[in-house]
C-alpha cells in the first residue's frame, strides 16, 4: 500500500481492475470501471492539452 504513490498513473489503473474483477458483484461494477476509464482517458487529454498549451 505504501508503494502505491509511487506507481505510474497505467500501473494504479491496473492494480485498480484487478481489484474490481476480485469483487463478488463484478457485473455491478463493470459500469463503474468503464466511468472510470473514460474520465482517466478525459483526464489524460486534458493534462495533455496543458502540456501542448504551456509549450506555446
Amino acid at each position: 500500500m505504501k508503494e502505491l504513490p509511487t506507481l505510474s498513473r497505467e500501473e494504479r489503473r491496473a492494480i485498480a481492475r484487478l481489484v474490481f474483477e476480485l469483487e463478488e458483484e463484478r457485473g455491478e461494477l463493470d459500469w463503474a470501471t468503464q466511468a472510470a476509464d473514460l474520465a482517466f482517458q478525459q483526464l489524460d487529454k486534458l493534462e495533455q492539452e496543458d502540456v501542448s498549451s504551456e509549450s506555446r
